[in-house]
């Protein structure tokens, strides 16, 4: 067998294969056999048609077969003969040719692993916030509790005060236009409410709106105008002044509970106050451990990808790309984009989503190479230990379950992420690992 493999740009490389004629006749020889026994010719046993019959009657599956098993065979050859090339995919064999000395030639073009070398991985230098739980931060969240059990009354004797809860309708307006007209479709929750409850305090709503309700009485209306913070979450409108024409429908005054342990048992049975303080400074430094952790992955990653860069297979990455897309699409249409709004950036978009999946390809390349390179692996009883947790959140039977996963290739990615996570974890376990005083505000 005659190979010849030419490695090329962008994660390419050409292989053409030409199959010697005593190859093709033993080959086609077998398949024929096979043919022969299974075939199933009117006026014949099964396996004793004669052999011009089995041929002519089943010419073209024959020849079919003898062409995939020639390509099938010359591939794993191919890969034998060059093992340090590590395939990804193989696109469809072009040329495919009978030579008319009974040789079989085809060309393909692989798809091959980004060559390159490793950064030094180990000891990657992060940066994460310092944090702390301290006793006000637990303060705060008791304080939320006990906003959750509040009592309200209603005011009736009296104008609205700063601390008061107001209800309001209103309706928004910029220049004269319905907020949503020009703000588009995400601007719509925000155009005009009914029965809308709001704190009079200086950081409800929008920075100077709540001002404009301190002294009125239920069934008054005024006229607010405020200027949309430049931090405001709809692009379009950051900035203007917008109109809201407000009534309002009633006032509220708030009784909070006592801070006591009868409060304490009402939230979580037969503890003491001093017991649900513990209660939410244990969650609190969970949530903040996870949160850190997160920052330290995100760190060494972003870090590891600043090292090193190398073409990824332009195949993957288009497809990564519309994946990214398609992500980012359906985000902002759950934040309240309109789809002319998501058409108008459609191409700051794309570029932002190639960015990504080129960084997520890479990463994903990098990993696998520091797995191997390190010799980190995913055994059996873990895949199993995994799809067994996901069975029984999907209220499955394993086997069943594992089935499935099986029968859609998933499992295979299933294996592939958790040994990314293997990776992951080895690179945040050797990283330098520093902590930033939080920034203390300009006074």
């Amino acid at each position: 067998m005659n190979i010849r493999l030419e490695k090329k740009e962008k994660c390419l490389a050409a292989l053409s294969i030409e199959v010697p004629a005593e190859a093709v006749a033993s080959e086609r020889a077998k398949i024929l056999k096979a043919f022969i026994r299974q075939a199933r010719i009117p006026g014949f046993r099964p396996g004793k048609a004669p052999r011009a019959v089995i041929e002519k009657a089943h010419a073209e599956d024959i020849s079919q077969e003898v062409e995939s098993r020639l390509i099938q065979n010359s591939f794993q050859e191919a890969l034998k003969e060059n093992e340090d090339l590590k395939v990804l995919n193989v696109k469809n064999p072009e040329n495919v040719t009978h030579q008319a000395d009974g040789s079989f030639t085809f060309d393909a073009e692989l798809i091959t692993s980004p060559e390159f070398s490793l950064p030094d991985y180990k000891g990657l230098n992060i940066e994460v916030p310092k944090v702390e739980v301290t006793d006000g931060i637990v303060d705060e969240n008791l304080d939320q509790l006990r906003q959750r059990f509040a009592d309200y009354e209603d005011i009736e004797d009296r104008a609205a005060e700063k601390g008061d809860l107001a209800v309001i309708d209103y309706t928004a307006t910029i220049d004269g236009k319905p907020l949503e007209e020009v703000g588009g479709e995400q601007a719509k929750p925000l155009a005009s409410n009914e029965g809308y409850w709001i704190r009079l305090d200086e950081e409800a709503f929008f920075p100077g709106f709540t001002d404009g309700l301190i002294g009125l009485k239920p069934n008054e209306e005024k006229e607010i105008s405020v200027t949309l913070p430049d931090d405001f979450p709809i692009e379009t409108i950051r900035g203007m002044d917008a109109d809201f024409a407000v009534t309002v429908t009633g006032l509220k005054s708030e009784t909070l509970p006592d801070l006591d342990d009868e409060f304490a048992n009402k939230i979580e049975q037969g503890k003491s106050l001093d017991d649900l303080k513990a209660l939410i400074r244990d969650d609190l430094e969970m949530r903040q451990k996870r949160q850190l952790e997160e920052i330290k992955i995100n760190g060494v990653l972003a870090k590891l990808n600043e090292l090193v860069d190398f073409d990824v297979p332009e195949d993957f990455l288009t497809s990564e790309t519309q994946s990214q897309a398609d992500a980012m699409v359906k985000e902002g249409m759950e934040a309240g984009m309109s789809e002319e709004q998501v058409k108008e950036r459609q191409g700051g978009l794309f570029e932002e989503a190639e960015v990504r999946a080129k960084n997520s390809l890479k990463t994903n390349f990098l990993l696998t190479e520091i797995a191997e390179t390190e010799e980190l692996k995913v055994e059996n009883s873990d895949v199993l230990q995994r799809v067994t947790m996901m069975a029984k959140q999907a209220k499955k039977p394993v086997k069943g379950y594992m089935k499935e996963l099986q029968k859609s290739g998933q499992l295979g990615n299933i294996r592939q992420n958790m040994l990314f996570s293997k990776a992951i974890d080895f690179l945040v376990e050797h990283a330098n690992v520093t902590e930033a005083e939080p920034e203390t505000e300009e006074k």
